[in-house]
């Protein structure tokens, strides 16, 4: 038996760009080099939106219908776990079946529909959310297990709480869209779940939400992250990372990444420049990757960073208008100044000496105003009390002395 892991999509991604077609292309590609797998799995963020526009849904169907239409592969679904046979469509188990996650993109509250439950409602594809199914072709069963995407925090409670178990006489699949540690995808949401504490016995484990591929081992548990199919990240980690998906063959157990091969190609170039630096740094570089002959235009990303420089934006526009017919350019900017590096170590000093947010407001205050040699006798901390109230009129009037005490504004010492 042979199963297709795919993972992220994000259809509708860049939408009303000249990259909102990327998304289709190649999740379209990854589907038709699937043609030859009985099972395919998506784990989570099929969409980009939760509720996706209808011109988004309309190309979205066409590329999810390419399973259906495949020649019958004679996979059987034989049992549910924790399923309503109600659920499931008589369409949905015919060419390749579709078994699908929701993911972080699609989740909605607990009493709306989502748009991956449509699709199931549709007859396009399986959904599960701490539920499973089970199905076999030619004697080899394999049951597939899956948590939909919840938010961070509570993801460990969760899967403790459904507490999934490996079916005897399969090959156990458990699909995941979290982060897990140490692939975390934001650190703004910490994770719960780590390569520690996921369940234990099953075959395999798959996860998406991040959008690099991995493959490791957790004891005698292969442990697969797909990645996404469509860089939305214009990271050089991201970028560098080619686009794919896995294929599984069972019972040996072979597991192979397949790269797309017609995906739009991204590159990303730091330039570093100093006060005699031009646009024609830049212009040479781009030179060197457009020798290149291309299917699409490729996306270039330039992150320029330095001292200041005679480089302006009117400058950097004419470049994308020069090269619009070859490519798609992109700048990110990181210039530097000594200003600039003077506030930057002032703002390190602060968040090294711990100082609360008022604290901080305050000894910014004082700065600026030993900055401007204002000498003034008064308390740089009750007019700060008088700024954080938005008292900004009467903050003014004692800068420009029109007014000679805060007393008569009701602010004392403490």
């Amino acid at each position: 038996m042979k199963i297709a892991i795919l993972s992220d999509f994000h259809f509708g991604y860049a939408w009303n760009s000249k990259l909102e077609k990327d998304s289709f292309d190649n999740a379209r590609e990854a589907l038709e080099k699937s043609q030859d797998c009985d099972l395919i799995l998506i784990i989570g963020d099929i969409f980009d939106s939760r509720i996706p526009n209808t011109e988004v849904w309309d190309k979205a169907l066409e590329v999810l219908s390419t399973p259906l239409l495949a020649e019958d592969k004679e996979t059987k679904l034989i049992k549910l776990l924790g399923k309503n046979i109600k659920e499931i469509s008589e369409r949905t188990l015919t060419g390749a079946p579709v078994i699908a996650l929701h993911g972080t993109h699609e989740r909605r509250g607990r009493d709306q529909v989502n748009a991956i439950q449509a699709l199931e409602q549709t007859g396009f594809l399986i959904h599960l959310h701490c539920n499973g199914v089970i199905f076999e072709k030619e004697g080899q069963k394999v049951a597939i297990q899956g948590m939909s995407g919840v938010p961070e925090r509570y993801a460990k409670d969760i899967l403790d709480k459904w507490n999934p178990k490996p079916v005897e006489g399969c090959y156990n699949i458990l699909m995941i869209h979290q982060s897990i540690d140490p692939y975390v995808y934001s650190p703004l949401d910490p994770p719960t779940l780590n390569m520690n504490n996921l369940p234990h016995g099953f075959s395999l484990i798959i996860n998406g939400h991040i959008h690099n591929h991995e493959k490791a081992k957790i004891k005698d548990t292969d442990f697969i992250i797909p990645g996404s199919t469509i860089i939305t990240q214009l990271k050089e980690e991201e970028i560098k990372t080619p686009r794919g998906f896995y294929k599984l063959e069972i019972p040996e157990n072979r597991i192979e990444f397949i790269e797309l091969e017609k995906n739009r190609k991204i590159f990303y170039r730091e330039i570093i420049l100093d006060e005699k630096s031009s646009k024609d740094k830049i212009e040479s570089e781009l030179e060197k990757i457009l020798k290149n002959r291309f299917d699409k235009k490729p996306l270039i990303k330039f992150k320029i960073s330095g001292k200041k420089t005679g480089l302006v934006d009117k400058e950097l526009k004419s470049l994308e208008k020069k090269y619009e017919k070859d490519c798609i350019l992109t700048f990110q900017k990181k210039l530097e100044s000594e200003e600039m590096e003077k506030k930057l170590d002032f703002l390190k000093k602060m968040r090294e000496e711990k100082l609360s947010i008022e604290e901080m407001g305050i000894k910014i205050l004082r700065e600026n105003l030993d900055s401007l040699k204002f000498k003034e006798e008064f308390d740089p901390e009750n007019l700060f009390k008088l700024l954080s109230d938005n008292q900004t009129e009467r903050a003014f009037d004692i800068l420009t002395k029109k007014q000679q005490t805060l007393k008569q504004f009701g602010v004392q010492n403490d």
